[in-house]
C-alpha cells in the first residue's frame, strides 16, 4: 500500500509564501497522477492543483496565477505566494497509480495570520 507523507504547512504571514511537499513511498505501481487538495472545516474538500501524465497541469482558479505544482519522481511540491487567511485550511496530497488506485495523505496545516 503506497504511503504519503507530507511536510511545508505551518503558520504563515498573510502576503507570504509555502511550499508543500509530499513523497510517496511503498510503491507497487507507477503513479501517475498527483494532487493537492484542500478542506476547511465543514466543508467538501477541493481540489487545489494536480499533475498528471507528461506534466499537465491543472490549478483551481482560486489559487491561478499564484500557486505552482511539481513532481519530481515520487514527489509532488506545490508552491504558493500571495497567500491571504482564505487559503488558511488543511491540505492533502492525493496521488494515483496506472490500476486507478486512490492514496490520500493525513493532510498539513496551513494557517495563514493577517
Amino acid at each position: 500500500q503506497v504511503q504519503l507523507v507530507e511536510s511545508g504547512g505551518g503558520l504563515v504571514q498573510a502576503g507570504g509564501s509555502l511550499r508543500l511537499s509530499c513523497t510517496a513511498s511503498n510503491i507497487a505501481f507507477t503513479i501517475t497522477d498527483m494532487a493537492w487538495y484542500r478542506q476547511a472545516q465543514g466543508q467538501q474538500r477541493d481540489l487545489v492543483a494536480r499533475i498528471g501524465s507528461g506534466g499537465v497541469t491543472y490549478y483551481d482558479a482560486s489559487v491561478e496565477g499564484r500557486a505552482a505544482i511539481s513532481r519530481d519522481m515520487n514527489t509532488v511540491n506545490l508552491s504558493m505566494v500571495g497567500l491571504g487567511p482564505h487559503d488558511t485550511t488543511v491540505y492533502s496530497c492525493r496521488v494515483i497509480d496506472t490500476l486507478k488506485a486512490v492514496t490520500w495523505g493525513q493532510g498539513t496545516q496551513v494557517t495563514v495570520s493577517s
